[in-house]
């Protein structure tokens, strides 16, 4: 039983091997840049050749703080630069888009920040412009390769549990509105719960059909939506359920799911919210199995020892390293991301009209 866990350990490896790397330059200086892309490259050893942010002043702290040797005036700046392999463009969605244009014209490979647009048209058309210029765009859905979320994926691919029939995910979360968030009238499925509904995702592949409804907690400070429940049909006799709140009042932040399958069972309870233990980045998740597959007597516990902060965030830009070194596709890369995309587009046609959504397959 050790080497099949050991198996799904294997499966979980985010190492990124010296010869992948290449230099980095960075779009933009908010919080998530900060709180997670430059620890996680200083961590990774990947080189941050510069950063850019209309704001001058943020770029400056941020490289003061992490030894980044330039701040560029402009994002032609950036690009005049001969170092730079990689552009990971981490911008709020209604403006991420032109400057993804822009690099991709540029011949720079591209890591995006999730939701690469608002609308799946968009994604698409930034996805072929990067097959025209040769270079790979990849989506930092960084939530599929949380070490409980990848876990899961590799039991399903091996059949541990057999054929899938119900799936359970409860997302329960308190988020201070203190950004330009605050402003955004649809909200909970396009910047929170596209990271879980991606990983759904990256399990399952697109749900036939979906529905959905959400709405607002009283007394919320911001002006979207902060409470949703969705429904998943993936199959005639395989159906899910997710629901989300990010105005959580009372008790503990916490984000589980249960997968019950014809030969089995997986229950995960992801660590990245629990701050218990005083750590801001959360602890590592918790996931178990049963399966007559293996078989297991009762439930056995995979050993989880990474965070999704920061551990997760080596998923995509370690992909994407790969596919420029292999030639070969990065994981998600913007054909995938468009499926997500259209599916949280269906997700509130449904919240909008009260009908559930069909969506065309992956």
């Amino acid at each position: 039983m050790i080497d099949r866990l050991a198996e799904i350990s294997k499966a979980c490896d985010l190492g990124i091997l010296p010869e992948h790397k290449l230099p980095i330059a960075i779009v933009g200086a908010g919080n998530i840049v900060e709180r997670a892309h430059l620890p996680s490259y200083r961590n990774l050893g990947i080189e941050v050749v510069g950063i850019y942010d209309i704001d001058r002043q943020r770029s400056e702290r941020l490289a003061g703080l992490f030894g980044v040797p330039r701040v560029y005036d402009s994002l032609a700046a950036l690009l005049a630069d001969e170092r730079v392999r990689v552009v990971d463009i981490a911008l709020p969605a209604p403006v991420q888009a032109p400057v993804i244009e822009e690099v991709l014209a540029a011949k720079r490979h591209v890591l995006a920040q999730k939701p690469v647009a608002l609308d799946s048209g968009t994604v698409g058309r930034l996805m072929s412009l990067a097959d025209n210029h040769g270079v790979y765009l990849c989506v930092n859905q960084q939530a599929r390769f949380d070490e409980g979320i990848m876990a899961t994926r590799a039991m399903l691919q091996r059949g541990w549990i057999g054929t899938p029939v119900s799936l359970e995910m409860s997302v329960l979360r308190a988020t201070p509105w203190d950004s330009w968030y605050k402003d955004v009238p649809h909200l909970e499925l396009w910047y929170h719960s596209i990271h879980e509904i991606d990983a759904i995702r990256s399990w399952f592949g697109t749900p036939a059909t979906v529905w959905c409804a959400g709405g607002t907690v009283p007394g919320q400070t911001c002006a979207g939506e902060t409470n949703v429940f969705c429904s998943f049909s993936f199959a005639e006799n395989f159906h899910g359920v997710y629901h989300a709140t990010s105005e959580l009042r009372t008790g503990s932040s916490t984000s589980r799911f249960r997968i019950d399958g014809s030969e089995g069972s997986i229950e995960g309870d992801l660590g990245r919210f629990d701050r218990s233990d005083g750590s801001r980045d959360g602890r590592p998740d918790r996931v178990r199995v049963w399966s007559r597959t293996l078989p297991t007597a009762d439930w056995l516990d995979y050993p989880c020892t990474k965070r999704w902060f920061l551990d997760a965030f080596a998923g995509p830009i370690g992909s994407l390293f790969r596919a420029v070194a292999t030639q070969s596709r990065p994981q998600p890369d913007g054909h995938d991301n468009v499926a997500t995309v259209r599916l949280i587009e269906a997700l509130y046609a449904s919240m909008q009209s009260g009908e559930a959504q069909t969506l065309p397959e992956d």
